[in-house]
């Protein structure tokens, strides 16, 4: 699936009681990603670098990856239907001469906040993006 990957960047969240939408996009376009509200508060929680209780999800696989040293190399939203987005999580693990690249099928939001946690880039495909419904500010 050879396609040109475009850089995007975080914009803002937003949250209700019932969803959070994670605005995503480039400086030309920005599009919507809908999820639950509690991976919108976790996301709030590590922007407004508040104190958490006791560690998330998000955490746990951090410190597992830190343990076997495996680097998150990048995010790429791949694909999207009709308006659920589609994501793979790409991991680097070096074993002395050796390096491992695993491609991984995940949710967008798990990745988002995965990148904001990390400092971890995100592309998006240009054709999805193309497709992506544009949201004005």
């Amino acid at each position: 699936m050879d396609s040109e990957l475009i850089p995007i960047t975080f914009n803002k969240i937003m949250q209700s009681r019932s969803y959070t939408v994670i605005i995503l996009g480039t400086e030309e376009k920005r599009f919507a990603i809908y999820t639950d509200p509690q991976v919108g508060n976790n996301i709030q929680m590590h922007l407004t670098e508040k104190k958490k209780p006791r560690p998330f999800t998000h955490d746990l696989i951090h410190a597992i990856f830190s343990g076997f040293d495996i680097r998150t190399a990048q995010i790429v939203i791949h694909d999207v239907e009709d308006t659920i987005y589609f994501a793979r999580l790409y991991l680097e693990q070096k074993i002395g001469e050796k390096t491992t690249i695993l491609e991984i099928d995940a949710r967008p939001s798990d990745c988002i906040t995965l990148s904001l946690l990390n400092n971890i880039p995100v592309f998006c495909r240009k054709e999805v993006l193309e497709k992506a419904i544009p949201v004005e500010e």
